[in-house]
C-alpha cells in the first residue's frame, strides 16, 4: 500500500485535524504502508511530523497569517509522485492543493479518498461574508463527488453534510479516539490551580481551542459574566492561542489565559478545571470535548454537530439548544451550585470516553482503504479485458 496524503496544515499549527492525520500516518506505517505527506510547512512547526513530510509552496492566509494556503502541485512534485507510484490519494481539504492533487490522481488513474475535517462554509458568516456560503457548499460538493469515499468524523456532521448537499452516498465514518492515560482525572493539580490565582472555592470553567471567532468565544465570555452576576464564584481558564486573544482579554479581564499548551501541561489544565464549556457551533467532532470527558469533566455544549455524538444530555453533561435558551445559563449555574451532580456527570463522562479507542478506529479505516484500492484494481482489470 502506497499512499500520497495531501494536507493544508500537517504540523505547522496544532489543531484536531492535523493531530488525527499524524495519528493516521503513524498507524499506516506500523502496518507496513508507505506514505508520503504533502503540505505547506513552517520554519517553526508546532510539533514533529509523523512520516515523510514534503513541503509544498504556500503563502499566508490573509488576516490569518498563522495558516497557509498551499499552491498546486509543481512539475517537480508530480514527477516525484509518479516515481512513488501511489495506489491511493488521501485529500484532507478542498483547497488549492487538494484540487490539484485530485486532478492529478484522475490523470494517473489512482483512486482518491477524502477526510472531512472543517465546515469551511459555516466559517464565512463569522467574517462578514455569509452570503458566500451557498457558493462554497456548491464547490465543496463538486470536489467530494469526485472522491471514492469521504470520511466524516461523526454521524451528526455526516447527516448535516448530506442534508446540505455537500456529500452523498460515498460518505463513510472515521471517528476519533482519545488517549485516556494522558487525559485523566489523576492529573488534577491543586497547587497548579493556586499558582495561577484560582481560589480553592472557585469553580474553574475551562475553554480549550484556537482563539478564533468561529469557536464561540463571545458566547463563552457572556456566559462567564452572566454566572458571575448571579454571585457564583466562577473563573475562566482559557487554553489556546490565536488572533482573538486581545478580544478575549478585553471581555474577560480576570480570566487566566495560558496560551497554547500541549502534552502533560494540557492534560493538567483539563483535569484541574471543574467544568468544560464548548460554545462552538462549527465543530465536526469536538476533540477538546472528548479530551475533557476523558479528564473527568462534565461538559456544557451547544447542541451542534460533533457535540451531539459525544455528550449524553443530563448524564455526561448538557446539550443546550442555543445561547438564547435559559438552559445555557441556568443549566450551567445548576452544575456550578450542585457539586455532587457535576462530579457524577464527570465520572459518567470519563467512562463514556472509553468508547473512543484509536486501536479500534484505525483498523476500520484501513479496511476502507483496501476496499477502495481493490475496487479500483478490479475496474482496471475489467477495462483491460
Amino acid at each position: 500500500m502506497r499512499i500520497a496524503l495531501f494536507s493544508g496544515n500537517y504540523n505547522y499549527v496544532t489543531d484536531g485535524a492535523n493531530m488525527a492525520l499524524n495519528k493516521l500516518v503513524s498507524y499506516l506505517e506500523r502496518q507496513g504502508a508507505d506514505v508520503l505527506v504533502y503540505s505547506p510547512t513552517s520554519p517553526r512547526p508546532a510539533f514533529k511530523p509523523a512520516g515523510t513530510l514534503i513541503s509544498v509552496g504556500s503563502v499566508p492566509v490573509p488576516g490569518r497569517g498563522e495558516y497557509r494556503i498551499g499552491f498546486g502541485l509543481s512539475d517537480k512534485l508530480k514527477r516525484q509522485i509518479r516515481a512513488f507510484r501511489p495506489n491511493l490519494f488521501h485529500l484532507s481539504a478542498p483547497d488549492v492543493l487538494g484540487h490539484s492533487a485530485l486532478k492529478f490522481a484522475e490523470v494517473l488513474g489512482v483512486p482518491t479518498v477524502a477526510s472531512f475535517h472543517t465546515r469551511f462554509d459555516t466559517y464565512l458568516r463569522y467574517y462578514g461574508v455569509g452570503w458566500a456560503e451557498a457558493y462554497c457548499r456548491k464547490k465543496m460538493a463538486q470536489f467530494y463527488d469526485r472522491c471514492h469515499h469521504v470520511y466524516v468524523p461523526s454521524r451528526s456532521v455526516g447527516e448535516a453534510l448530506i442534508k446540505d448537499g455537500i456529500i452523498g452516498d460515498n460518505m463513510r465514518l472515521w471517528s476519533r479516539g482519545v488517549d485516556r492515560k494522558k487525559f485523566n482525572p489523576a492529573h488534577r493539580d491543586t497547587q497548579w490551580r493556586r499558582s495561577l490565582g484560582f481560589g480553592d472555592g472557585e469553580i474553574v470553567l475551562g475553554f480549550v481551542g484556537r482563539l478564533v471567532r468561529e469557536k464561540g468565544l463571545d458566547d463563552f465570555a457572556l456566559l462567564i459574566k452572566a454566572l458571575a452576576s448571579r454571585g457564583l464564584p466562577v473563573k475562566a481558564l482559557v487554553v489556546g492561542e490565536g488572533p482573538e486573544r486581545k478580544a478575549v482579554r478585553k471581555h474577560l479581564p480576570n480570566a487566566v489565559m495560558t496560551g497554547h499548551l500541549s502534552g502533560d501541561n494540557l492534560a493538567r489544565a483539563y483535569a484541574s478545571s471543574d467544568l468544560f464549556i464548548n460554545p462552538s457551533l462549527t465543530e465536526t467532532f469536538g476533540n477538546v470535548t472528548l479530551e475533557a470527558m476523558a479528564s473527568g469533566l462534565a461538559t456544557v455544549c451547544l447542541k451542534a454537530t460533533g457535540s451531539t455524538d459525544l455528550v449524553r444530555h443530563g448524564e455526561t453533561g448538557l446539550l443546550v439548544e442555543s445561547i438564547d435558551s435559559l438552559a445555557w445559563i441556568d443549566g450551567t449555574a445548576e452544575l456550578c451550585y450542585n457539586n455532587a451532580l457535576r462530579r457524577r456527570m464527570g465520572q459518567n463522562a470519563r467512562r463514556a470516553s472509553a468508547t473512543y479507542d484509536w486501536e479500534r478506529i484505525m483498523p476500520n479505516l484501513l479496511s476502507q482503504y483496501r476496499d477502495v484500492i481493490g475496487s479500483a484494481k478490479a475496474s482496471a482489470n475489467a477495462a483491460a479485458e
